[in-house]
Parts: C-alpha cells; sequence; structure tokens
C-alpha cells in the first residue's frame, strides 16, 4: 500500500476514533446523572469522563500534527446514537445491569479501534502519534478491566436493592 494510502486510512482512524469517543461521552454522562445506589460505578463513570476528555484532546493534537481535523459530522452523529442507546436503558428495570454490559462491549470496541489504529500508525511510521494512541488504549483497558472486575458487585448489589424492595435505580 502506498503511503498515501496508508495515511488517508490512518487519518480516517482517527476521525473515527475521534467520534467514537464523542459517542462515549454521550453515554456515559445520561449514565452518570442518574446514578443514585452505584456510587462506586459514578466514581468511575466520572473519572473515565475525565480521562475520555483527554482522549479527544489526545486525538485532536494527532490531528492537527498532521494538519488535519476531525469530523464534526461524524462526532454528531456518534454523538446521537449514544444517546439513544443511554435513553433507551433507563426504561428498563434493571438499567444499571444493562448500562454495565453496553459498557463494557463499547470499552472493548474501543480497544480494538485503538490495537488497530497502533498497526496502521506503526505500517504508515507515524511514530509521533504512538503514544498519543497508547496512552488512550491503556485507559481503555483499565476501564474495561475494572468493568469486568465489578459487574458481579454491581449484579449482586442490584439483587440486594431489588429484595429490599428499593427501587435499584441506578
Amino acid at each position: 500500500m502506498a503511503d498515501n494510502e496508508i495515511r488517508d486510512v490512518f487519518i480516517v482512524g482517527l476521525r473515527n476514533a475521534h467520534a467514537m469517543e464523542n459517542q462515549a461521552l454521550s453515554i456515559m454522562k445520561p449514565q452518570l446523572s442518574r446514578i443514585e445506589n452505584y456510587p462506586e460505578v459514578a466514581a468511575k463513570l466520572e473519572q473515565h469522563i475525565r480521562e475520555t476528555d483527554g482522549q479527544i484532546a489526545r486525538l485532536e493534537e494527532v490531528l492537527e500534527g498532521l494538519g488535519e481535523d476531525h469530523s464534526t459530522f461524524k462526532d454528531m452523529a456518534l454523538s446521537f446514537t449514544g444517546a439513544m442507546t443511554a435513553m433507551g436503558h433507563t426504561m428498563a428495570g434493571d438499567e444499571i445491569l444493562k448500562n454495565s454490559f453496553a459498557n463494557f462491549a463499547f470499552e472493548n470496541f474501543e480497544i480494538s479501534a485503538y490495537k488497530s489504529l497502533l498497526t496502521v500508525a506503526n505500517a504508515g511510521g507515524f511514530t509521533a502519534a504512538m503514544t498519543a494512541i497508547q496512552t488512550n488504549l491503556a485507559e481503555e483497558e483499565a476501564m474495561a478491566k475494572w468493568l469486568d472486575d465489578n459487574l458481579a458487585a454491581v449484579t449482586r448489589k442490584f439483587l440486594m436493592l431489588r429484595e429490599e424492595g428499593a427501587t435499584a435505580k441506578v
């Protein structure tokens, strides 16, 4: 593949990652605003929202370094779908569980996207971008691990709250 084709693939991948992170924010922020009975989940979401803001900034820096910009259209489209996903879960009696499943799946999607971006960056010799992408990847892996490690505890708490007659609201 020619260098300019690899660059094109890399730019599209960076723009997609930027939009993906905006989608993540549109999923997490509504979840956070609804959490009442799961302070540990709220704290982790707050932390990851801050990380996601940093990931977006890093992606913008990489794009700017290549003389490119993010795609406003992709950002808006994916943010809209993320917001709709989050809203759909609010009607479920087990909203916290559905959010946990969806968040874990989304984190793994992000992990795959960043691993692919690293491969393209390596193939195209975009070494200046590698640290930013690796940092984003590490944060996504940490969040996925936390979600995986805490799913049983969140589920048990959900069951306990339901048994006590609490609303088990997120």
